[in-house]
């Protein structure tokens, strides 16, 4: 008994380091795209991932049949990082102070994210993936908006869409990659934008 569980050790122990290592070199592959699309490069190809992670090409599609797979890996750790800042409670009672609050949170999240919105932006009439995601995150801003929001507002479908289009990401890549304004810049545009349309509200 004792000479069997001694045999078999060393095959899981084999098992478990290849699994970890494979689980690392996935790691370095995601890690080298979001440094290449962190650092300006918006659509890195496999090779650049490649060298980047120091690996072989061959390595990258090993574990990524596809950039799409690679893609949705990197979405994910992004997600990973913005859901806690977007699912945290508000502290304002009233619903304009949550409409500020959620757009200070959001440029927050903006500025982190915005090299990998904008690169999947830029793939995504190449992938059906991408497009998808752009499309959700769309929703989500629109539903987590409108949760704050009177209904009398909501249903004030120019307002509504005024107070959406001010605290997009839209509005925030178009000031600050667009027109290369500073981040306080643009979130005093920001800030001027909803409150034009917030003074417009009558309750």
């Amino acid at each position: 008994m004792t000479t069997r569980s001694t045999l078999r050790a060393p095959v899981a122990d084999t098992r478990d380091g290849r699994h970890a290592r494979s689980v690392a070199t996935r790691d370095k592959i995601v890690a080298a795209l979001l440094q290449l699309v962190r650092d300006g490069d918006v659509a890195p190809s496999a090779v650049r991932v490649a060298e980047t992670a120091g690996v072989g090409l061959r390595t990258v599609f090993r574990h990524f049949d596809e950039m799409d797979t690679l893609y949705r890996e990197m979405s994910d750790v992004i997600e990973a990082q913005v859901m806690p800042i977007i699912l945290k409670p508000f502290e304002a009672p009233e619903w304009r102070g949550r409409v500020r609050e959620m757009a200070a949170r959001r440029v927050g999240i903006y500025e982190t994210i915005m090299p990998y919105r904008i690169s999947a932006s830029v793939k995504r009439f190449q992938s059906d993936f991408l497009m998808q995601g752009y499309y959700r995150q769309l929703q989500l801003e629109r539903t987590s908006l409108h949760a704050i929001l009177p209904q009398a507002v909501i249903d004030d479908a120019p307002v509504a869409s005024a107070i959406e289009v001010s605290i997009s990401f839209q509005c925030w890549r178009r000031l600050r990659h667009d027109q290369g304004l500073t981040v306080e810049a643009a979130r005093a545009v920001v800030e001027t934008l909803l409150d034009a349309v917030l003074a417009r509200i009558t309750d």
